[in-house]
């Protein structure tokens, strides 16, 4: 491992100790699935930004576009699987209360077998009325590749969070919560520079947490009271659950 082994030690002892975590992923913990950002992407969607798809006047311009690039990402997303670090989240479990909150919207901790998710940009495998609210959810078929209308005759969204938009209704409020009741927070794979879900970490630290970056590159780390491991969320959160089981069944 690549990280500073004091630190480990330091955070493996906290945990021991944790009533509860939380963890705190975002469009890295995906990327080890095969899932990109979607910023600068090869072939057609390598033309457009995701400021210029993702976001409701875009849609309400073009529809048709938008639902083809998220029909796209759906495929990608259909097409990859948890990896180790979704995985040793759900292993956490079995002997930690672990919560997790996180920025992707491609189901995969869901898939893993969390128990406990919080999802601050909504879920890419529902939908939503752009009128009356009302969820479609699971894969919808496109009549001659036009986008879906709901039965009220509105046309029908991905129920994700679009750049400009409010978060879900009362979510971040429950993850704050978690936050300031957590004894170890983890900020996995995010740089942690979108608003207002940067603002929980701080949180966490205000209440007295112990909270730990876990990242591949330390140029986003926010130094001070956090902790810093350099690494890929697939190698290190299944090497702190071995040495959690290690101590919890000694």
């Amino acid at each position: 491992m690549s990280y500073d082994i004091r630190i480990q030690k330091e955070l493996i002892n906290k945990l021991a100790d944790s009533r509860k975590i939380v963890v705190f992923t975002g469009s890295g913990v995906s990327a080890e699935s095969g899932i990109p950002t979607f910023r600068g992407d090869d072939g057609l969607w390598k033309k457009f930004s995701a400021h210029e798809l993702a976001n409701f006047d875009s849609f309400m311009k073009n529809p048709d576009l938008v639902w083809e690039w998220y029909q796209y990402r759906r495929r990608i997303i259909n097409d990859s699987k948890p990896n180790a670090g979704h995985r040793a989240l759900v292993e956490l479990e079995k002997y930690l209360d672990v919560t997790i909150v996180t920025q992707n919207v491609d189901n995969l901790h869901q898939r893993a077998g969390s128990s406990r998710v919080y999802e601050l940009h909504g879920n890419i495998t529902r939908n939503k009325c752009t009128a009356c609210g009302k969820r479609y959810d699971g894969e919808i078929e496109l009549a001659d590749n036009k986008p879906p209308h709901c039965e009220c005759g509105a046309l029908v969204r991905p129920d994700v969070v679009w750049f400009g938009e409010n978060l879900p209704e009362g979510v971040y409020e429950l993850a704050e919560e978690q936050c300031e009741s957590c004894d170890v927070m983890l900020v996995v794979g995010t740089s942690g520079v979108v608003y207002p879900a940067a603002l929980l970490p701080s949180a966490a630290l205000s209440s007295g947490a112990m909270v730990v970056d876990i990242n591949i590159d330390d140029s986003d780390h926010q130094h001070g009271r956090r902790l810093f491991i350099k690494g890929r969320s697939g190698e290190v959160l299944p090497a702190i659950f071995d040495e959690i089981k290690r101590l919890k069944e000694y």
